[in-house]
């Protein structure tokens, strides 16, 4: 017996599904010639896909002043988090160092990609990463994009520490009482008198957070937004700089791949130049500032060192979202926010804590005859420090326990010393006081 077979027609011709094409662009200065050929390449990347028929537009991703060995490039984060997520289907870049100059950064994005069925198509090379040899080709030609990254990355800072040696000041951008423009320094006159008022004001014995105090209460701005600290005040007092002088070299970029900046502590040579722009502090002013600095800092040697503790990051205020932080006067230990001890209580009116009632209610709430530092770090993620003398203890396991806590009277906080103290002052004041009535009867 005959099969009938009857052939159904489509109602409308299949078109094919056109490829969403996108682009990726980067320059590595923020200088206004290399923005200009970012421009180009976004202008010219826009074309070029929306002129092809079989291509769907799926955009331009360009990272302005960045380095290809960064990872934390914005656009090209949102171009691999859209390719997650199914919106392109090739990715087209001008050459491999635009694309990344750390072999190892290319290779990984590369390889996700193309486990997404996203190819990657680099223009100056010729290469598909889809290919059956491109991910060969394109380990052999990052390398060498690699070491020419490092290659411009030595020739530039041979540049830079040349022009150290001769006294010349490189890439100084912001300084508070000066306006920088290509490269030339001028004071700023405005600014100008805030600094001479700090340098007055700490050389009359004012200390630097006082002095942020005063700059805070007469709302002067500080640059680049911010607000006004101790140590802010105590960079503008240390900075050469105002004194007309440049100590070059302070830091130091790591190597080319992490493009870290570090502290100069002797690595490598540093240089003092003169007279290297107008100052706004005079040579004496500056020298006496820094000479009570660094009384300062001898006298204060040893003490309020940096420690850990068991409470250290730990206890969270829950007013300003900052840590507490570990106060030493006289020998009592209080922990108060760190907002209130650098802006003060206008900024944070969080309340301090004594340590030993922190002690006393922390060995409360674990439930132990005495506190163990081992035995609170296990057990406590974080002590939140609530209104009305609150503070909630947050467990590792997600537990919370609500305490309050007083404080104790003065009397009852008095070491015996401070009580013989006391009884001394009472007697002398009981003799002076008999002494004027004796007088009076007579």
């Amino acid at each position: 017996m005959l099969r009938t077979v009857r052939k159904i027609e489509p109602l409308a011709a299949r078109l094919p599904s056109k490829k969403r094409v996108a682009a990726y662009a980067r320059v590595s200065s923020g200088k206004d010639a290399m923005l200009h050929s970012l421009s180009a390449q976004v202008s010219y990347y826009s074309d070029f896909i929306q002129k092809h028929r079989g291509w769907e537009y799926a955009g331009v991703y360009a990272d302005e002043a960045v380095t290809g060995t960064k990872e934390s490039r914005a656009e090209f984060q949102r171009l691999l988090k859209d390719c997650r997520n199914g919106k392109i289907d090739m990715v087209i870049t001008k050459s491999i160092s635009r694309f990344a100059r750390n072999t190892v950064t290319m290779l990984e994005a590369v390889r996700e990609l193309k486990s997404l069925e996203v190819d990657v198509f680099f223009e100056k090379e010729n290469i598909h990463s889809m290919s059956g040899d491109g991910e060969l080709m394109l380990t052999i030609l990052a390398s060498f994009a690699q070491e020419e990254s490092r290659s411009v990355s030595e020739n530039c800072k041979w540049r830079i520490r040349k022009r150290f040696a001769e006294g010349e000041i490189v890439n100084l951008r912001f300084l508070f009482g000066y306006h920088i423009k290509n490269g030339e320094i001028e004071i700023n006159p405005e600014e100008a008198e805030v600094v001479e008022m700090i340098f007055n004001d700490y050389i009359s014995g004012m200390g630097c957070t006082l002095i942020a105090k005063k700059l805070r209460g007469m709302n002067v701005d500080r640059p680049r937004g911010g607000t006004w600290t101790s140590n802010k005040v105590a960079d503008i007092i240390k900075n050469e700089k105002y004194a007309g002088n440049a100590l070059l070299q302070k830091k130091y970029v790591d190597n080319h791949l992490t493009k870290s900046l570090l502290k100069n502590k002797g690595v490598l040579p540093k240089y003092y130049a003169e007279e290297t722009h107008a100052s706004i502090i005079d040579p004496d002013t500056f020298q006496k500032a820094q000479e009570i600095m660094d009384r300062n800092r001898k006298r204060n040697a040893g003490k309020n060192v940096a420690g850990v503790y068991p409470f250290t990051s730990k206890i969270v205020c829950t007013n300003c979202g900052k840590n507490y932080k570990r106060k030493n006067r006289k020998g009592k230990a209080s922990w108060s926010c760190s907002t209130y001890l650098k802006l003060g209580k206008e900024a944070c009116n969080a309340r301090q804590i004594p340590e030993d009632i922190l002690l006393s209610i922390a060995t409360e709430v674990l439930e132990l005859q005495e506190f163990d530092d081992t035995y609170f770090l296990k057990q406590i993620k974080e002590i939140q420090v609530l209104e009305h003398n609150l503070v909630r203890f947050v467990f590792q396991d997600g537990q919370m326990i609500d305490k309050q806590w007083q404080h104790k009277s003065r009397s009852e906080s008095w070491s015996e010393e401070d009580r013989e103290k006391a009884r001394m002052r009472q007697l002398d004041y009981l003799e002076r006081r008999n002494s004027i009535c004796s007088q009076q009867e007579q």
